[in-house]
């Protein structure tokens, strides 16, 4: 039988004006309500705020976390419902508020710890790289120290994370159609945030996981799982560990997935996945109107 996916985007999918078109809703101003007593700032301030707070880690993630949150409950609400469903870094935490692992104020918790540790890591260095050999990629970063494949995105695209030197040392030695230096403060998904990791361990391990009532495909693991136990390690260990998305898009069609939903600002997973996988029904649910026109 063909079954529906629901993914979610993670940073960098962020723009200036994402969720102006939800502000009227009662559930939205709920929503944002709960938050800003969170927070201790307004999510729709951030993200109307035309200097780009919205992609500061520190705002972006619970921006993202709360605006993709309200997209779910407002599917929900119009009888939707994914048979399965994954997440893109930290749109991993929007697919466990999904599929009912935790409720929208727990999962905030998590993420505003997490962006206050993300954004606080000063070692590292990212960079993009499109159009390569990948066997030329895997070898080089098997024989370079201190550098990582922190994003397997989809066979063309990927991201590496981890020294400033050794980052360099890649771009500069693997051929690439493009290659690029992402702006962001630390080595994240690599080694390097151990320290954050350990931090943020504290305040994980004291959240109850509930066993998801929906398969999640983690990042570090695309394996369907139900269970809390076995969610929580893996989001655990996806700080440190590689998003291993062109791992996920693959294993959709070989779960009857026929359709995928990108809940979230852009379309960046769809775009994936379309690169990754023919054949598949992919819609993009960012905004009021393309929630409204959805048939599914």
């Amino acid at each position: 039988m063909a079954k529906t996916a629901w993914v979610f985007p993670g940073q960098g999918s962020q723009s200036v004006g994402m969720g102006a078109d939800l502000l009227d809703l009662d559930l939205a101003q709920d929503r944002f309500a709960i938050a800003a007593d969170i927070l201790g700032w307004s999510v729709p301030a951030v993200c109307q705020s035309d200097d780009d707070k919205v992609s500061n880690t520190l705002y972006t993630q619970p921006c993202l976390y709360v605006i993709e949150s309200i997209l779910v409950d407002l599917l929900r609400q119009q009888g939707c419902a994914p048979a399965l469903v994954a997440g893109h870094s930290l749109g991993e935490y929007v697919a466990l508020y999904a599929a009912g692992v935790f409720d929208f104020t727990v999962g905030l918790r998590l993420v505003q710890r997490r962006g206050e540790l993300m954004s606080q890591a000063s070692e590292g260095a990212m960079a993009a790289l499109m159009g390569f050999d990948r066997e030329a990629l895997d070898g080089a970063i098997a024989a370079t120290d201190g550098v990582v494949l922190a994003n397997d995105n989809n066979a063309g695209q990927v991201v590496i994370s981890g020294t400033p030197e050794a980052v360099a040392q890649i771009m500069g030695s693997v051929k690439s159609k493009r290659a690029v230096k992402l702006n962001v403060s630390g080595a994240f998904h690599s080694p390097l945030m151990a320290p954050a990791a350990r931090e943020f361990e504290e305040v994980l391990s004291a959240v109850e996981f509930a066993p998801a009532q929906v398969p999640v495909l983690s990042n570090v693991d695309s394996t369907p799982a139900t269970d809390g136990a076995v969610l929580k390690q893996r989001l655990s260990a996806q700080m440190t560990g590689s998003v291993r998305w062109r791992e996920i898009s693959l294993a959709l069609p070989e779960l009857d997935v026929a359709t995928v939903i990108e809940v979230g600002p852009g379309a960046v997973l769809t775009g994936l996945i379309k690169r990754t996988c023919k054949g598949l029904t992919l819609i993009n649910v960012g905004n009021l109107d393309q929630l409204q026109g959805l048939s599914v």
